[in-house]
């Protein structure tokens, strides 16, 4: 009975929870590390992610710095309302909070490879209209 109680209550919890947004239809994001930093209330976020043709991910923010490295294809970065071509082999850094949007402008896939140094337990990105 106690196991049945502790089972609905993390049920109800997790349904509270704020949900995050869905990917927006061909991105994908593999998160390959994270870790604590020597800095207090900050940590390291390392992932991969993929667009397909044409696909792009809106504009947002992070609570922190995001590092990028393209590994594949040409990503078209909107940087503080600014366009930066980004081919593979390149690199773009974005500063902390400032606003940014990703859209593969080649003709195959195109993937990058995203370090963030942020803010813990703040949601890792935050849309903007």
């Amino acid at each position: 009975m106690v196991l049945a109680a502790m089972l609905s209550a993390a049920a109800l919890a997790a349904l509270a929870a704020p949900q995050p947004m869905p990917r927006p239809a061909g991105t994908a994001r593999t998160d390959l590390q994270r870790h604590d930093l020597s800095v207090p209330g900050w940590e390291s976020i390392q992932a991969l992610v993929s667009f397909a043709p044409g696909s792009s991910f809106p504009r947002h923010k992070h609570p922190g710095e995001e590092i990028i490295y393209v590994t594949q294809g040409t990503i078209e970065y909107e940087v503080a309302g600014k366009p930066v071509i980004v081919k593979a082999g390149e690199v773009l850094f974005v500063p902390h909070g400032i606003v940014h949007a990703a859209r593969n402008v080649g003709e195959g896939p195109a993937a990058e490879l995203a370090t963030y140094v942020v803010e813990k337990n703040k949601p890792l990105t935050e849309f903007v209209e």
